[in-house]
């Protein structure tokens, strides 16, 4: 926070202190000593005879809140709140979480590092381990895919045998620790514009059985051979190595229908998978690993 936030911060507080303070002894001058239902009114009534008298606060109220006041001079000598100044204990909200999150990475370290003796074989018969990495899953995961890892739209389904990056452990490994960009660039000025793209669209749909014009296919066959071919393969069978989707099967990451194909076609697709690697430690990519391609089993 830059020093004018910080005067902004303190003027702000400071002031909110004196202001109410100074209120609060200021109302605290008037006394009354008239009885019950008798005095000034506020001139408000209700139900004809239900009115508002105009008496001050009770002794002990006002007093209850001259304590919160000092309450609070007390709570910014001991803690931050002054914009700046850091308080007596010099407590942070960030140093705290630090703390806490080095005692329960020291109370996992053991835990995760038996896990890493193990093959992933043995981790996904490992009860215990499954579950760890089903909390793990859930906590970095299934906001993305899914607590049921089943994905979304745009976001893969971790739950079937088709995988842009391809199953093996260690291409699984490779996506969590460093993260996967799949750049699908956009064709349609290359196309010729919507004609060309119509016609590469129907024959994308045909390649998986899809309902499709034979005419326009045929015609878009060719483009695709030009444009498609080398990341899609000739089948459609697509590049695991570069993440390139199946056109072949009955599997869409953004749906089959042909309006979402030709924007696709036209004005390309940018999808990103975060890098965990700096948030997990090994032992618990390999657990997350295991618990993962079990899922697709």
């Amino acid at each position: 926070m830059t020093l004018g936030w910080q005067l902004y911060v303190f003027i702000i507080v400071i002031g909110s202190f004196i202001t109410h303070f100074l209120f609060l002894r200021w109302t605290s001058r008037y006394k009354t000593d008239d009885k019950p239902g008798t005095g000034n009114t506020t001139g408000h009534r209700w139900d004809g005879d239900l009115e508002e008298y105009n008496n001050p606060l009770p002794r002990w109220w006002l007093n209850l809140f001259q304590l919160t006041v000092v309450f609070g001079i007390g709570y910014l000598v001991l803690y931050p709140g002054s914009g700046i100044y850091d308080g007596v204990l010099d407590w942070s909200q960030e140093q705290q979480y630090a703390e806490q999150v080095a005692a329960a990475e020291a109370g996992y370290s053991e835990i995760f590092a038996a896990y890493a003796a193990q093959d992933l074989t043995a981790l996904q018969q490992d009860d215990k381990a499954m579950t760890a990495g089903l909390n793990l899953f859930g906590n970095n995961c299934a906001q993305c895919h899914g607590s049921d890892a089943r994905g979304a739209f745009g976001f893969p389904n971790l739950t079937d045998d088709d995988w842009l990056w391809g199953d093996a452990s260690e291409q699984i490994s490779a996506t969590i620790r460093n993260g996967r960009n799949g750049i699908m660039p956009a064709w349609g000025v290359a196309l010729g514009g919507e004609a060309g793209v119509t016609n590469v669209a129907h024959y994308v749909r045909s390649l998986s059985g899809l309902e499709h014009d034979s005419e326009l296919a045929n015609a878009g066959q060719a483009q695709y051979g030009l444009f498609c071919v080398a990341c899609h393969g000739a089948g459609g069978e697509g590049n695991t190595l570069l993440g390139a989707p199946n056109l072949s099967d009955d599997i869409w990451l953004y749906s089959s229908n042909l309006d979402t194909i030709q924007a696709i076609i036209d004005q390309g697709r940018n999808n990103q998978m975060p890098a965990f690697g700096d948030s997990l430690s090994e032992d618990k990519i390999k657990v997350l690993t295991a618990y993962v391609k079990q899922l697709g089993q």
